[in-house]
Order: structure tokens, then sequence, then C-alpha cells
């Protein structure tokens, strides 16, 4: 934690600022979130106020100060000018929290059977998921059988308890796709859709349950055929995390997770976002190509 006692005279001065950093432990977003929140304890500024001088709701600030929004720097300027501190060190701890947080996976399950609870974090958090898989069904999509063969191929591999409690947790996280608030945007190629982790039927279950899925308000299934000429090219899955006062984007590019909050690396993939989409069938094109898929591995599984 961070001292929190009022300096003598005037404002923080940058040295301060950068001691305090320090002592904050965890992510630089975490370290700014923290000291955004301890420079306007010591300001003895309202958070109603203080979002009022910086030009944002007060909903955002809390955001930011509990460590879920990234502030883009001219926010950051004016909370320094705001609480009377110098921003020099506020722009370095901005900067650093815009950088990518990369975890993997072996780590990550170091101390705990699964991490189906950190992206059910996002989700919940977001008003609109855009989702894109160029090797697989997305998990919000995923029947109990496909998701299980999914998880038994894992390096490092689950121990059968922590496969069976990562199972449930994902089954469990699909209920979001029903909330009425929420929307969800699924861009899925055709060798994702291919993809067998089991038998044809398994996959035969697998393709039901996208086209029953597609039926709800909330979501959109955009499909990707190999026939398409390519327009952009994306060498991984990812996903965008939207909300009324930020966005996020999470992808797998090695065996882990990379999360970015920075606004340039965001409208990143919201551009490839859109260049995909070009590429995509959508609405009955889709579930044409859907049954028509189904069909041929039908033709397959019986002879």
């Amino acid at each position: 934690m961070f001292p929190v006692n009022r300096p003598a005279e005037g404002a923080t001065d940058a040295a301060e600022i950068a001691a305090n950093s320090v002592a904050c432990q965890g992510h630089p977003r975490q370290q700014l979130a923290a000291e955004l929140r301890r420079l306007r304890d010591i300001a003895g500024i309202s958070g109603r106020e203080l979002a009022k001088r910086v030009g944002i709701s007060q909903s955002t600030l809390s955001r930011i100060e509990a460590g879920r929004v990234v502030p883009p720097l001219p926010q950051v300027l004016d909370w320094a000018k705001a609480v009377g501190v110098e921003p020099d060190s506020l722009r370095a701890l901005t900067e650093a929290a815009h950088s990518p947080e990369v975890r993997d996976w072996a780590t990550s399950l170091a101390d705990r059977p699964h991490l189906q609870d950190d992206v059910r974090a996002f989700e919940e958090d977001a008003h609109l998921v855009r989702n894109f898989q160029p090797t697989l069904v997305p998990g919000l999509l995923q029947t109990a059988d496909y998701a299980r063969r999914v998880f038994a191929t894992f390096d490092p591999p689950y121990t059968p308890d922590a496969l069976a409690a990562a199972l449930a947790a994902r089954l469990d996280r699909q209920r979001v796709l029903y909330d009425p608030a929420k929307r969800f945007e699924f861009l899925i190629t055709e060798a994702a859709l291919r993809f067998r982790p089991g038998p044809h039927r398994m996959l035969l279950a697998q393709l039901d349950r996208i086209v029953s899925i597609e039926t709800l308000d909330t979501v959109t299934i955009g499909v990707i055929p190999q026939e398409i000429e390519a327009s952009t090219t994306i060498p991984h899955g990812f996903v965008i995390y939207e909300n009324e006062d930020h966005a996020l984007a999470s992808a797998e590019p090695i065996p882990g997770s990379m999360v970015t909050r920075g606004p340039e690396l965001v409208e990143a993939h919201r551009r490839r976002w859109l260049a995909l989409s070009r590429m995509a069938l959508s609405d009955n094109d889709a579930r044409v190509f859907i049954a028509d898929l189904r069909d041929e591995i039908h033709r397959i599984a019986i002879n």
C-alpha cells in the first residue's frame, strides 16, 4: 500500500511519486491506479469533483482508480494538474500501464486449477465482445464434449480434477450469452469449424450448437470460408472487450495470453476485426454454409 501522509506544503514532487510507485506491487496498471487514487486522497478532492475537473464521468474515475480502466495520457496529465503534482513520473507510469500484460499458462496455473474466471471477468464487464478464432470454435460456443476434448490436449496438461473444474467453469461462463444487455459477435474460419478434437459425431453436435446459439438476439456469427481471398493476415485469435468508457484486447500468440488496454493497440485490433468482417459470410449465408458443412461431415461419418 502507498502511504497517505499529506505533505507539509505544496504539491507532491516527482521523486515522491516515483518512490511510492515502486512500493506498489503488481502490473504498472495497478501501480498507476493506486498512485492516482493516492494523489487524489492527498489533495483532499472528492471523486465527483475530480471527475468534473478531468472531464470524465464519476463511474469512469472509479474504474480508473480500481485499475479496470487505463486512462490515456491526456487524462492523466489533467489529473496531475487537478491534484497539483508534476506529471513526469505519472507519464512514465501511464506509458508502462499501456504496455501489454503477458502471462504464460504454466505460471498462471501454478496456484489454481484453471483460468476461466479471468475470462469471465472480462466478459461480464463488457457490453460488446468481438471474438475471432482461426483454429477452433470459441469457448463460449463450445459443447461440453468439445470443450472437454480441447482441454485434454492442453500443455501443460490438466489433472483430472482441474480438467473437470475448468470444464464446469467454461460451461457456466456461457450463461452470459443470454444477457439482453450484452452483444457478442463471433468470426470463425472454416478451418476452425472443421477442427475435430474427437469423433465426427462430436463435431456434428458442435455445429448444431453453433446454429442454435446464432438464433439468440445477443449473438452474431460470421464464417470466413477457405476459398475467400484473404485481405488481412491474423496468425492467432483475439477478443475485443468493449465498454462505454474503455476497451481491451486479448490475444494468445504464445502458450499463454496477452492483454492490452493501450488505446493504439486496441484500435489496431479493431482494424483487424473490420478487415476480417469484410471476408466473412453473415446471416443466412453463414447459416447455409454451416448447414452444407454439416451435411458434408455427416456423409463422411456414415461412410
